[in-house]
């Protein structure tokens, strides 16, 4: 039997690898996403005060802080019992819109984009943004950069910094807005707005008005049947920042509605000895290992899944893209795995819409920004949407607030379940019956966990592993026929 080793796999944040057993004839047998780092974050935080940990965990990872400081803060405030003012909870979802904003675009014109714009057959070299500005021209590459340094604008104003915030607090936040910072957040918002109308206007164009990537789109490839859940309003939509859980099945029939705190009741986490990141699933349906359809019980976290576990969103322009994504994928729910990216550019006209509604508000500017907690500290859970899926974070702590335990489920540990059957279809659809192993078919295959945006720093909680990709080919007796080396984007 032949192996095919993808290690690391790149244009991600951690470290994975995928392996890939063909048979005799040359056709995928099997195939495993494996990430070999070690998962210890919740541990060494055990014994620290609840209060430290929004500043805390967001270490876990560079890339999504704001998320990880947002669940800690609402962690925090279930804990001490306390509810934050108004203010303090439309400053805290300001922010986090923003960062949804700016986080959405990194993956979409930065992991992503080279993938469409660039095309998976092209150099590695030219697989990058520095070769998606070339294909698409500096005056939308120039956009794109604005657009990511508002981004961190906002937070750094908000949040005293952008890459560890140190905003929110428990029963609140450190820092009201004045309005001299509010007509800077409008401004920005506004640019928002109109830079996730154009990002949506150049999917249409360039993606969706190529007939080789809407054949891809749609390929059987990429397609997985699974159940979706997703933070939403009391009129279920959606919603990053608070709300309850919404479960809709692969048939797109709702199923479970529950608060964040009853997520033991549906949530369960599998661990397999082969790799250090757990396996989320329904308790409604079960385990019944990688598979998909009715009767599993991988879920998708996603741009998609949440679009599919959604009854819409709640703003204008948002709700119309929403509508015609639908329209144009035939309906809900949608299964195909690519068209994720779409859907992320739906959430972030979304989160855009918001931010400036919030940065509008004349609420956002009162002083009263914090309730100060009296009760003693008791257990907590704290739930938002990370720009890659639910995002959980559950603490039990002493009478004096030292931590006792700590679970975490990051937004790519909902998905992995979901990322390891959408490379083993992408994997038997595209390698075997002769065709040979190349760079371009194996990025490829790397474009259907790519849709899933993955952290594996988050989901293992443990240092980024080199950005490399080594690619090994065994023969059916264990003979090393080729090998392929990436560094970073580079081929060697």
């Amino acid at each position: 039997m032949k192996r095919i080793t993808i290690d690391p796999i790149t244009r991600l944040e951690g470290h994975g690898k995928i392996t890939l057993f063909l048979d005799d004839r040359g056709d995928v047998a099997n195939a495993y996403f494996q990430v070999p780092e070690f998962r210890g974050f919740e541990s060494f935080c055990e014994g620290r005060p609840v209060e430290e940990m929004p500043r805390i965990t967001q270490r876990i990872c560079g890339v999504c802080p704001m998320a990880h400081h947002m669940a800690s803060a609402k962690a925090g405030d279930a804990v001490y019992g306390v509810e934050p003012p108004p203010t303090a909870k439309k400053i805290r979802e300001l922010a986090y819109t923003a960062f949804v904003c700016g986080d959405h675009a990194t993956h979409f014109y930065v992991l992503a984009g080279p993938d469409f714009f660039v095309g998976p057959e092209a150099d590695p070299a030219q697989r990058n943004i520095l070769g998606l500005i070339h294909k698409v021209g500096l005056q939308i590459g120039r956009r794109v950069l604005q657009h990511l340094a508002e981004s961190h604008e906002v937070i750094s104003l908000l949040g005293g910094r952008f890459v560890h915030p140190v905003m929110a607090l428990p029963g609140g936040v450190a820092k009201a807005v004045s309005p001299e910072m509010q007509a800077r957040l409008i401004e920005i918002g506004e640019h928002f707005v109109e830079f996730g109308l154009f990002s949506l206007q150049l999917w249409k164009e360039a993606v969706l008005g190529d007939e080789a990537f809407r054949e891809m789109i749609f390929s059987s490839a990429y397609y997985q049947r699974t159940h979706n859940i997703a933070l939403v309003d009391a009129q279920n939509r959606l919603n990053f920042y608070d709300g309850q859980v919404r479960v809709v099945d692969a048939e797109g029939r709702p199923v479970a509605k529950y608060p964040p705190s009853e997520y033991r009741e549906h949530i369960a986490e599998r661990v397999e000895p082969w790799t250090y990141v757990k396996f989320p699933y329904l308790k409604r349906f079960g385990w019944r290992g990688l598979v998909d359809g009715m009767e599993s019980g991988v879920y998708r976290s996603t741009p998609l899944g949440r679009l599919n576990a959604s009854e819409g969103m709640a703003t204008p322009r948002a709700q119309e893209a929403y509508e015609e994504f639908f329209a144009y994928m035939g309906g809900k729910p949608v299964h195909a795995t690519l068209a994720t990216h779409w859907a992320r550019l739906v959430e972030m006209l979304y989160c855009a819409e918001r931010m400036l509604e919030l940065a509008r508000d004349p609420e956002i500017t009162d002083p009263n920004i914090r309730t100060i907690p009296t009760e003693t500290p008791r257990e907590g859970i704290g739930v938002v949407e990370a720009p890659r899926g639910l995002l959980t974070h559950h603490y039990i702590t002493d009478e004096r607030g030292l931590l006792k335990k700590v679970n975490l489920i990051v937004g790519t540990t909902n998905n992995h379940a979901a990322i390891c059957m959408a490379i083993k279809s992408a994997a038997q659809a595209l390698i075997g019956g002769g065709r040979e192993i190349n760079q371009g078919l194996l990025d490829r295959v790397e474009m259907a966990f790519r849709a899933f945006d993955p952290c594996f720093a988050c989901a293992t909680h443990a240092l980024p592993g080199e950005m490399n990709l080594d690619v090994e080919v065994f023969d059916a007796k264990g003979k090393r026929v080729a090998y392929l080396r990436r560094a970073g984007d580079q081929a060697e």
